[in-house]
């Protein structure tokens, strides 16, 4: 059957809605335990000393920055709000998060990049996708939603994705020379 309008169902309005609402709400759980230490999280003290600890510094603002990024992401996707980006700032925070993973391989069960790389790319889809007609973007006449606005937040992104993660790549390998420079004493 078509769809003369668009107030008919749409199939595809209601599966982006079920991809927003649980890519989201994941997000969003996990900036929360970033932020504010719920679902089992460490909040900012506890993320930002793990966050130091593999070369993100300072610790605190960079777990800060992804809790932001995934809660706040996450929770604009959900609403469909601000869709291009919110699903960029959570597709940056992923990318982080697959970089620390990609040295154990593919798997999650290993401690692989397959589950923050598999969020990420939802969230980028989404971000050039759109929300669909069931969205806050689309109630509010799409006004942070306009086409200009994908590839100018997606750009943004990766700017922001590949100093973050070169700076933490450097201060990685500063601390494994310093290591081995320990060792040779």
């Amino acid at each position: 059957m078509t769809c003369p309008s668009r107030s008919c169902f749409d199939r595809r309005d209601l599966g982006l809605l079920l991809l927003r609402v649980t890519t989201g709400g994941v997000l969003a759980a996990h900036g929360a335990q970033k932020l504010f230490g719920w679902f089992g999280g460490h909040g900012v003290a506890g993320t930002g000393a793990f966050m130091e600890s593999i070369g993100f510094q300072p610790g605190k603002a960079n777990a800060v920055i992804a809790g932001l990024a995934e809660a706040g992401g996450g929770t604009l996707l959900a609403l469909g709000l601000a869709t291009p980006a919110a699903g960029s700032a959570a597709a940056g925070a992923m990318a982080g998060a697959t970089a620390v993973h990609a040295p154990n391989g593919f798997f999650s069960q290993g401690g692989g990049y397959e589950y923050p790389a598999f969020l990420g790319v939802v969230s980028a889809a989404l971000a050039v996708t759109g929300p669909g007609a069931y969205s806050a973007d689309h109630a509010l006449g799409h006004s942070f939603n306009r086409a200009w606005m994908v590839p100018a937040a997606l750009a943004g992104t990766a700017v922001g994705v590949l100093v973050s993660v070169g700076s933490r790549t450097r201060n990685v390998r500063q601390q494994e020379s310093a290591a081995a420079g320990e060792d040779e004493d």
